[in-house]
């Protein structure tokens, strides 16, 4: 199996998440244009993704969150964030929160920061 490039949905939000996320997010935005998905798939289903960078060996080591979101009911809420292995964009990781994790990524309109998520709780 081969990478394939990002899907337009999935662009929008990895961009979206890096210019509302950290600080230090932003500076990330460069490699969005050079990411491709890797045909890994996370075995529980959820809608996870791996990068890499087309020209760029696969980054070792260990991964460093860039911005984190909350999304869907309050009995089906999953996690989000976006994250850096080597100072390069290594994935989108989506996790259950109230059970399973959700299988789809969300629209960029259903995203809560998870500070403002966790302070209402």
């Amino acid at each position: 199996m081969t990478n394939r490039m990002l899907t337009d949905q999935e662009r929008d939000l990895v961009r979206w998440m890096l210019e509302s996320g950290s600080p230090d997010a932003k500076g990330y935005l460069w490699q969005v244009d050079l990411l491709e998905v890797s045909p890994w798939k996370c075995q529980c289903g959820c809608a996870s993704l791996k990068f890499e960078m087309k020209g760029y060996s696969s980054p070792k080591g260990g991964l460093r969150p860039l911005a984190e979101y909350v999304f869907g009911s309050r009995d089906e809420c999953s996690g989000i964030f976006i994250y850096m292995v080597e100072s390069r964009l290594g994935g989108i990781e989506v996790y259950g929160l109230t059970g399973q994790a959700s299988q789809a990524l969300p629209e960029i309109t259903d995203l809560v920061p998870w500070e403002e998520w966790s302070a209402r709780r």
